[in-house]
Parts: C-alpha cells; structure tokens; sequence
C-alpha cells in the first residue's frame, strides 16, 4: 500500500513521509488489524491454557503456527480482511471472520467458534490500541525524545563556560552562561519524562458491559475475572481496568496525552528560544549549497527548522487536547464516539515527531556567534549594577540601590569606564574598590 505523496491529504502521509512513516507499523489501518489479530490469537492461546474443555485437544504445537498468523501478517493479507468488512460492515467481526478462515485453511475449523469467546469488540480495541500505542512509544518517541536530550547535554557542555547576556522582559539582565540555559530544558524534559513511567498502559478486558456476563453464563466454574487480569497483565503485558463499561474509561490515556502536551510545551518554548538567540545573532546557520531562504530576498537565511517545530507542536497539542478531553466522556455503558477519535491517534504523536526532528535538524545547524555574544556583554556594563548594589549592602553602604538607580538611568551609555568612574568616587576602602572593579558581564555570571 504504497502512498503518493503529491496527492496524499495529510501533511503526515505526504510531504513528511520521510520523517512519519516507521508510524505506520503502529497507527495505520494495516496496523490496527494486525494488532487485533494478535490480541484475538493470544486471546485463543490463552483459552486453550485453562483449558477449556472444547480446546483441550488443541496441541500446544500448533501455538507457534497460530502466533504466525499475526506476526507474518502483511498488507495483503490485511486487503482480505476489508474485504470481509465491506460485507459484516463491521471492523473487528471481520477480523475473526478472517481468523475463522485461516483456522479452516490449517485443519483447525472445529476449534474456530473459540475464536472471540464470549467478547466484545472492545475487548479487542481497548487491548490492540494501548498495545500500538505502547510499541510506538517504545520504539519511536523515546528514542526521539532521548536522542533530542543527548544533543542538548553535548551543546550543554561544549557551551558551559560562554558567558552571555541574559534579557528578562526583553531587556538586558544578569549574564548568564549559554551552557546553563541549555540545561534549563534538560532538566524540564527530564522531570517530564519521568511520569511515564507512572501511567499505566490500561486496557478494558470484560465482555459486553465490563463484567463478563457471557463468561461466566458458559463456564460459571472458572474465576473469570483472574483470567482477564493474568490474560492482559501478563500475556499482553498490559495493566486491565476494572470495573469498566463496554470500554475502556481512558483517564490514564488522558494522563498520558497531557504528559505529552506537557513535553510539546517545553520543546516549543526551545524552538522559541532558538529562534530568538538566532535573530539576536547569537548564533548563526550552517548553509547548504543550493538552498533558498526567501524566493524574494537572496541574503535571507530563515530559522524555518524551528518555525516548523513550533506549528507541528501546537498543532500535535490540539488535538492531544481534543482527546484527553473527549476520551474519558462516554454516553452511559458506551457510544461509538471514542471509536473515530482512537483511529487519530497516530496524528498527534506523527506531528509530534515532525516537530522533534526538525528542531535536531535546526539544532545541527546552528553555529554559536561568540563575537556576537561578546560584542553585547561589552556594551551592556550596566548590569553589573545588580552585584555592585548587593556587595555595597554587604558593607552597609548607605542607600546603595539609589546610588546604582541614579547612575543607570541617566541618558549616558553605561561603560567600563563609567562603572570605574563611578566607584572611584564612592566612599569606601581601596581594597572594596578593587572587588568591585573586579566586577565584568563576563565574570558575572553566578554559579
């Protein structure tokens, strides 16, 4: 199932194919089959590992052969089963229509009514989605999240010891170091990243209403409830809900939608920051022969990586929003609404993966300006104002903060030699003198 970019409606299955499509394995039409498949075989296998009297007989030596049904599932195969659905106008039913044919092709049919015992399509879906969604995030977003840290700990270190002009409210501030700045959005991934690992990867496991009613009408005998909980904690490597309705409630799918937000937020206030220091001229791009900044204006060297990062993470908040909001709000034991908005759950995570690889992309562009840096430090001697005042209170300097407040607001620009000027003729010891001389943006720049 090859996709034509140049006529593909979405931007993800289009023009940044190239950055999206391993998302495919986990959030295509494809996907979702196979994945249902897999949920339905171990489901059977399970079955089977009670045993349940009619599947008693059915060897363990056909285990393999059956898990290779999904895991040797390919597009074609999968083209089988829409084929099916165009008929029962039913997704999942196709899916075990489609089982039931392959357990009659391998000698299995007398078996093949095990097939979906006693389940509801959402025992399926709310099992097959947290899995795709689980694997994605496994061997797709953090990766990608871990490989964006590792590059701003290396720039982190490679810049620790640059001084640089620090603005808070856009003016000039107390210098800072580069480097440090750098670790500020380390330090706030990291604290993100560890909740993770808190939200559960749930699954709705429970028959038509959450209680396996059918269940327990055939088999009344077997502790049902231990069986889901082993089948979808164990065999699925899951965590079951319970009690739910017909679905899945999805408040720790919310949690961790808005985990996700709260990560696009930090890595869009990166991108900010990055364009920023770019149009300071703090740092310079690297230019590739050949490409075009502005088709009007041949000098212009547009920070668009960062830009782009910046619309795909507002975009991939929107709807992760959409659906922390919409997920867990369903009409009584189920409707159907939950149904479409789970099919998009790939849309969100593919913006979020366009918007991390172009801010690597921009970040292996950027070249650092020390001139630059160096030129504003030099000619913003005024915040050493700060240190001057706080050194001046330590000795029980009179009004010290009015004395600093009168010399940086007068009309003259604050220089080296103004700031040696002024401590000249203050009325303190030679030694203070010194320490306060000693004082440079390029030293003041805290630990």
């Amino acid at each position: 199932m090859e996709l034509n970019n140049l006529t593909a409606i979405s931007p993800i299955d289009g023009r940044y194919r190239h950055k999206t499509g391993e998302l495919d394995r986990y959030f295509s039409e494809y996907a979702l089959i196979k994945y249902r498949l897999l949920v339905e075989i171990e489901y059977f296998i399970a079955l089977c590992e009670i045993p349940l009297p009619g599947l008693s007989d059915f060897g363990k030596e056909n285990h393999s052969a059956l898990r290779a049904l999904y895991e040797d599932f390919s597009p074609t195969e999968a083209e089988r089963v829409k084929e099916l659905e165009r008929t029962t106008n039913h997704d999942v039913k196709a899916v075990e229509y489609y089982l039931k044919e392959r357990f009659f092709k391998s000698g299995w049919g007398r078996w093949s009514e095990y097939i979906h015992f006693g389940l509801t399509s959402q025992d399926i879906n709310n099992t097959a989605i947290p899995l795709s969604l689980k694997d994605a995030m496994t061997e797709v977003y953090f990766p990608l999240l871990f490989e964006l840290r590792e590059m701003l700990a290396g720039m982190a270190e490679e810049w620790n010891d640059i001084p640089m002009l620090a603005r808070t409210h856009g003016q000039p501030a107390s210098p800072t170091r580069l480097g440090k700045e750098i670790k500020v959005f380390i330090a706030r991934i990291d604290e993100q990243s560890k909740y993770f690992g808190q939200i559960p990867w749930s699954a709705k496991f429970g028959g038509a209403t959450g209680n396996m009613n059918a269940h327990k009408a055939a088999f009344p005998e077997i502790d049902w409830m231990e069986f889901a909980d082993s089948f979808v904690n164990e065999a699925l490597g899951l965590q079951r809900s319970y009690p739910t309705t017909q679905i899945e409630h999805y408040d720790n799918l919310a949690a961790l939608f808005d985990n996700l937000r709260r990560i696009n937020v930090i890595l869009t206030d990166l991108a900010r920051d990055m364009w920023f220091y770019i149009s300071l001229e703090y740092f310079t791009q690297k230019i590739r022969k050949g490409e075009i900044g502005s088709s009007a204006m041949p000098h212009k060297v547009n920070p668009i990586d960062f830009e782009n990062s910046e619309g795909n993470l507002g975009y991939a908040n929107a709807i992760f929003g959409f659906m922390a909001e919409k997920l867990p709000v369903s009409r009584l034991q189920r409707d159907l609404t939950d149904s479409t908005v789970l099919r998009n759950i790939g849309v969100p995570i593919g913006h979020t993966v366009i918007a991390i690889n172009s801010l690597l992309k921009g970040l292996h562009r950027v070249v650092v300006n020390r001139e630059k840096i160096s030129s504003d430090l030099d000619n913003n001697w005024a915040v050493v104002a700060e240190a001057i005042q706080t050194i001046l209170r330590r000795e029980a300097f009179h009004k010290p903060y009015e004395a600093l407040l009168e010399l940086t607001r007068t009309n003259q620009k604050i220089t080296r030699e103004s700031i040696a000027s002024f401590i000249d003729n203050l009325d303190i010891s030679e030694s203070l003198k010194s320490e306060l001389k000693g004082i440079t943006p390029f030293n003041y720049t805290g630990f």
